[in-house]
């Protein structure tokens, strides 16, 4: 799974690095991005790729309430295609989900060690998400939200969780994006688990078990 993840770039550098128009805001660099808080994004609709700011956690537009998102976080690669949460935002509406590098727990001695996962090379992770459109029935509000999609892990992964997030290559970017494309079965071979030699983990301060801390010592090995 992927419940925690940093966005330590500007939106501007993620926008070059994706071809894509900058976001409106600069959003401020976080190293405890949890489920509920506003990420950067990369969206692509009626030919026009861009940065935006969506809520984590998918809210499906036929929910009633926006308490559904808190179960949307991650959606698992085996049933994109037949969930009723995640069926037509897979066929419409993927994003990709840029991250410096996101963590995992472990269980040990009875207490949660966290790891803090990222490329060999440092260079930021294109995680595949998906994204959806939900109107507030009472205010009006469009809110915009993604959840980030989930396969088996790799062997480096499987000795602290049996899941990690679907990182996509350059090479699959437009594929990914492109909203036009309603190929599924193809779509579906995309979400791999990353090659073993490509991320690098080690254990950080359990720091970042608390949501309200938030800064670059979080990243820093224990």
């Amino acid at each position: 799974m992927c419940g925690r993840f940093t966005q330590q770039r500007p939106t501007a550098e993620l926008a070059a690095m994706f071809a894509a128009e900058p976001a409106p805001d600069e959003l401020l660099p976080t190293y405890n991005l949890a489920p509920t808080d506003e990420a950067a994004v990369v969206v692509e609709r009626a030919d026009r790729r861009a940065i935006r700011a969506y809520r984590w956690g998918l809210i499906p537009a036929w929910a009633k309430d926006e308490k559904i998102a808190s179960k949307m976080f991650n959606a698992r690669a085996e049933t994109l295609a037949t969930s009723g949460a995640f069926r037509e935002s897979f066929r419409k509406r993927r994003c990709i989900v840029p991250a410096d590098a996101f963590y995992e727990w472990q269980r040990q001695a009875g207490a949660r060690q966290p790891f803090l996962i990222r490329r060999g090379d440092g260079a930021p992770l294109a995680l595949a998400g998906l994204w959806s459109g939900w109107h507030h029935p009472e205010t009006g509000q469009v809110i915009r939200s993604f959840t980030i999609v989930t396969t088996s892990a790799n062997r480096l992964l499987s000795s602290i969780h049996d899941r990690m997030p679907v990182v996509l290559g350059p090479q699959d970017w437009d594929l990914w994006l492109d909203p036009l494309n309603q190929a599924t079965e193809e779509l579906t071979g995309l979400l791999q688990p990353s090659a073993d030699d490509e991320l690098v983990l080690f254990p950080v301060r359990p720091l970042v078990n608390n949501v309200r801390n938030n800064g670059p010592e979080l990243i820093e090995p224990a």
